[in-house]
């Protein structure tokens, strides 16, 4: 299903997109000059920004993985980007094909690219919301139509949340979908960071971007997931939380933190 209203022509290709530099890093074909350069000048600022950004959409998988080995048969995927394979959704079907998967994201390109997404499904769907409103993404009839809010649901903020600044209110936010999420829930969340490099040079690449990159503490990452339950092993770098394979060389200095929470109680 297909919930947008998208129009190619309210895509901005006049300044990067974060979406759209994270796909261009990857090696995705989504992107345009403006994008590609901002990419090469995030790449040429923190060169280990690829091995970081491979190790967030592995992290992504595993936890993914984990909610769906879980029990949880909903997944509202936030910030989404760029379909990247294997999609949040083909990983979940992999193993539970009746995970219904709603995905939202800001930038008309990610809705433009919905019928490649969903293959027909009637169990997933793209919509286009913006975090910085979580009730329009709650009440959106597009997420409506995939999620029941009365039964738990793997909440996604994977790389997200840190192009919101302080005055977005970023931990308001979440407490907001946090309320709407049933007993049983999950919150996956992965986050940038500055603990354990100087990420200031990256950081300026993106103030010619759409959004700017707030990185955040250990401390101020581990208050969003307040009123949730952190899963072993805790608030930890993405490529040692749960990893089914050896991190890459120089994981120590990846600076992404990631963690699994679930919303105490059941229903």
């Amino acid at each position: 299903m297909r919930q947008d209203g998208c129009q190619a022509g309210n895509i901005d290709t006049s300044r990067p997109h974060p979406a759209r530099i994270y796909d261009y890093l990857l090696g995705g074909k989504d992107n345009y000059e403006v994008d590609q350069r901002a990419g090469d000048e995030l790449a040429a600022a923190a060169p280990e920004v690829r091995i970081g950004l491979r190790a967030n959409r592995a992290f992504l998988g595993r936890a993914v993985r984990y909610v769906v080995d879980s029990g949880v048969r909903q997944i509202l995927d936030i910030g989404t980007g760029l379909p990247t394979s294997p999609n949040v959704h083909e990983t979940a079907h992999a193993i539970a094909p009746d995970v219904r998967v709603a995905y939202v994201d800001n930038d008309p390109i990610v809705s433009a690219h919905a019928d490649a997404l969903l293959s027909g499904s009637h169990a997933t769907g793209v919509v286009l919301a913006d975090l910085r409103d979580p009730r329009s993404v709650v009440d959106h009839p597009g997420v409506r139509q995939v999620i029941d809010f009365d039964k738990p649901v793997a909440l996604l903020l994977v790389a997200v949340l840190h192009f919101l600044t302080d005055a977005d209110q970023p931990e308001r936010i979440v407490a907001t979908l946090r309320d709407a999420l049933a007993p049983g829930s999950f919150l996956v969340l992965s986050h940038a960071t500055g603990d354990f490099a100087d990420r200031s040079a990256a950081q300026a690449v993106y103030t010619k971007a759409t959004a700017t990159l707030n990185l955040r503490s250990r401390t101020a990452v581990e208050r969003f997931f307040t009123g949730f339950e952190l899963v072993e092993p805790g608030l930890a770098q993405a490529p040692f939380w749960r990893p089914d394979l050896p991190p890459p060389a120089g994981s120590e200095e990846i600076g992404f933190y990631g963690g699994v929470a679930r919303k105490p109680g059941s229903r």
